[in-house]
């Protein structure tokens, strides 16, 4: 797997209303930035966290990605948003069998209201 397959997952699983595979994208101890303006901290955490928001059945769109950067066993990955998010961006960190997972993911830069 690349960085940028973390997103197409994302977008799958998230489509899919399956919290637990998109949780599986995130390191054990990842800091998602999301609800705006706040942390959720943990792969438990962000699992809850998008149990709750995929019961609403939300709908994602793919996003093209930007050009990732990698240095060593990280990498930045970012898309333009579809929606009025701002933007997006993630830092993942390559495990041990060669996979990817999220370390940091900012998924809007808009401020909270």
């Amino acid at each position: 797997m690349t960085p940028e397959d973390i997103t197409r997952l994302f977008v799958e699983r998230s489509n899919a209303g399956d919290a637990a595979g998109v949780a599986a994208l995130y390191e054990e101890d990842a800091v998602l930035a999301y609800p705006p303006g706040g942390q959720t901290v943990g792969r438990a955490a962000i699992e809850e966290l998008w149990t709750k928001v995929l019961a609403g059945q939300p709908h994602f769109e793919p996003e093209a990605p930007l050009p990732t950067l990698i240095q060593g066993d990280l990498a930045l990955t970012a898309t333009p948003p579809k929606d009025a998010a701002g933007a997006r961006a993630q830092v993942a960190r390559r495990q041990a069998d060669g996979s990817w997972l999220r370390v940091l993911d900012r998924p809007e830069f808009t401020p909270a209201t």
